[in-house]
């Protein structure tokens, strides 16, 4: 029976933890998780998703704003003599204590194929670039950031109209799997750790406001995997109002065989450039919705919200704002 103690906070660790609950072999014996944070428009203190499983589970549960420093709970850490340390998207960086506690060490399950996409939000990052795959990267923690020697990977394919949101439940659901694999490896003494090569180390941080302004003078391509990789927080200004831009197809000819059927014909039809500034609208599509000039190719927008309103598709948006063609997003150069 391995014995763990699982650090995590957010709903992306929380299949890996209702997989190691569920798996013969591993005895959960409780839960690291970030405090409680008031949520909602009354405020009120919720858990993290992680704890609220937790609790269900009838585990103890430690939570504290600076780890390092609680002597408290690193003496009840200490005392549950744990083999491993499970941390999956928990957001404290472990102190040299804390990860040399457990017999196997601190066991990390980093949601980019490593050593690309280091940090915060490797999954927004790897899609904002383009990255045709994603993935999970096990491996043993040290005092870097996502710096430690790799373990286990497994990859998968990303669709060109999937965004965070999507590869994020895949990859949750990976994740538990090739934890409970690398876990099992690791007691055996089955796995070599690899050292991760420093020179192709890539670094994902934490997203700031200014990364959901979209420039229409980029290229499609480049506004669709921003869109998709933020999602849903993209946003442009419409007739002085903002508008959060959620879901795009970039109507181009090089992608055309990965779209849907429908788009593809719509892409057949829609010449990729035209006289309008970037940000203006070129045409309205039957049952689909405006399709924007870029600054190289156009974009169908398929999903909006304006601010204060409800989310819509783009067709429902253009027929209830009576859009024309010609009018403009964002604010274009002079």
């Amino acid at each position: 029976m391995i014995k763990l103690i699982y650090w995590g906070t957010p709903q992306f660790a929380v299949p890996s933890l209702e997989r190691l609950l569920n798996e013969p072999g591993f005895e959960v014996l409780g839960v690291v998780t970030q405090p409680d944070k008031r949520r909602g428009r009354g405020g009120k203190l919720s858990p993290s998703p992680v704890k609220a499983v937790a609790l269900a589970a009838g585990l103890p549960v430690w939570q504290s704003p600076n780890i390092k420093k609680d002597q408290q709970v690193l003496a009840e850490l200490r005392s549950q003599a744990a083999d491993a340390f499970v941390v999956v998207a928990y957001g404290q960086i472990l102190s040299p204590e804390i990860l040399a506690m457990p017999r196997l060490g601190c066991i990390n399950s980093h949601g980019s194929l490593l050593p690309k996409y280091r940090g915060a939000a490797p999954i927004q990052w790897g899609l904002y670039h383009g990255e045709p795959n994603a993935g999970i990267t096990t491996m043993l923690m040290d005092a870097g950031m996502d710096t430690g020697d790799m373990l286990l990977t497994k990859s998968i394919e990303v669709s060109l109209l999937e965004n965070a949101t999507d590869v994020a439940i895949r990859l949750a659901d990976l994740s538990g799997a090739l934890l409970v694999e690398t876990l099992h490896q690791l007691d055996q003494q089955a796995i070599t750790p690899i050292p991760q090569d420093p020179q192709l180390a890539t670094y994902a941080s934490l997203i700031q406001k200014s990364d959901y302004q979209l420039d229409w003078y980029r290229p499609a391509i480049a506004l669709h995997n921003q869109i998709r990789g933020f999602a849903p927080n993209c946003v442009t200004q419409f007739r002085e109002t903002a508008l959060k831009i959620m879901e795009t197809a970039p109507l181009s000819q090089d992608v055309i065989d990965v779209l849907p059927k429908d788009l593809a014909a719509l892409a057949q039809q829609i010449p990729p450039n035209s006289n309008g500034l970037p940000g203006s609208i070129i045409h309205i599509a039957p049952q689909q919705g405006p399709i924007i000039q870029t600054g190289d190719g156009v974009l169908l927008l398929r999903s909006l919200q304006m601010a204060g309103k409800r989310r819509q598709s783009g067709w429902d948006f253009a027929n209830g704002l009576r859009l024309s063609v010609g009018e403009q997003l964002g604010i274009t150069a002079t």
